[in-house]
């Protein structure tokens, strides 16, 4: 479904080892009188689960992936505050579309594995808070074009996730496959499972990325169900307010957003943030969808 290794699992990994390689430098500066950085590698826990399926934590290389991930991520420290603000606005909508489509919640972790619920977009061009390719996107019945692109929408690209991860499970019997397959794609899971005569995430041989794709998501979840265990303190005034507004029915073209906005008491700017999926200042429809408009109901600022 996607090649490379993606710099969004990059970019975690570059910090560490500078942080890392600074805390060494400075203890050595410091001769024995101060310490700069205290740098610790996370505990692993006794037992753990992806979908409800057992983690084999038995095993030495699964213990050291999943610690791996617990490294990298406990150190990324701006990113991650980010991320933790982010869940408090996105989560609960996240979490309730995968529940009602019936997945696991656990699924929502991949999600933060993905795009750390930005509206990012990958050097390969993978897009959205699911980071799809177009044309998989378009497949699961997202609209994907210059002026709208339904990657960007957090409701509807999650249930295109959705049908992806079942399609998936139907064919590979565990949520970890169905997870793999989504970051290397369904063909490739299929060949690997037959030259290797595995079914078993944990036992299959993958490329780095999707060898740490599961294991990303469940450090994911280890923080954010105890951040403080990993040092980050962020009160509840500095959580993200889930956006208020109201809804608006667009069953034809919009010849300027700006103007639509205006007319709704805001400006596209903020129509933008609450509709990441406009993606020009215009709309002709082509294909008369129907589309919902989210409104900020905290209308004009003043100038």
């Amino acid at each position: 479904m996607k090649t490379g290794i993606k710099y969004f699992l990059l970019l975690p990994l570059l910090t560490f080892c500078l942080n890392a390689g600074s805390s060494s430098d400075a203890s050595a500066k410091a001769d024995g009188q101060s310490v700069q950085q205290i740098v610790k590698v996370p505990a692993v826990p006794n037992s753990l689960s992806f979908a409800g399926e057992d983690v084999p934590l038995k095993y030495f290389d699964v213990r050291e992936a999943i610690q791996r991930e617990l490294t990298v991520i406990s150190y990324w420290h701006a990113s991650i505050a980010l991320i933790i603000q982010l869940n408090s606005r996105y989560g609960d909508e996240i979490r309730s579309i995968i529940k009602k489509e019936g997945l696991p919640e656990d699924f929502y972790y991949l999600c933060l594995a993905e795009s750390g619920l930005q509206p990012v977009v990958s050097p390969v061009n993978a897009g959205g808070y699911w980071q799809f390719l177009a044309g998989t996107a378009k497949e699961y019945g997202l609209v994907v074009d210059e002026e709208v692109d339904e990657r960007y929408n957090i409701e509807k690209s999650t249930v295109a996730a959705a049908k992806y991860f079942k399609k998936a499970y139907a064919e590979f019997g565990t949520w970890t496959m169905a997870a793999a397959s989504f970051n290397i794609g369904m063909s490739n899971v299929r060949y690997r499972m037959k030259i290797q005569s595995q079914k078993n995430y944990y036992d299959t041989q993958f490329p780095e990325e999707t060898a740490r794709y599961v294991y990303r998501a469940l450090a994911f979840k280890l923080l954010l169900d105890s951040p403080q265990v990993f040092g980050f303190y962020i009160g509840g005034e500095d959580l993200y307010k889930p956006l208020e507004y109201n809804e608006v029915t667009v069953t034809g073209a919009v010849e300027n957003w700006s103007e639509f906005a205006a007319k709704h008491n805001t400006n596209f700017k903020l129509l933008k943030i609450y509709n990441q999926w406009i993606r020009s200042n215009k709309m002709e429809n082509r294909l008369g969808k129907t589309y919902v408009v989210r409104v900020p109901k905290e209308g004009f600022r003043e100038n």
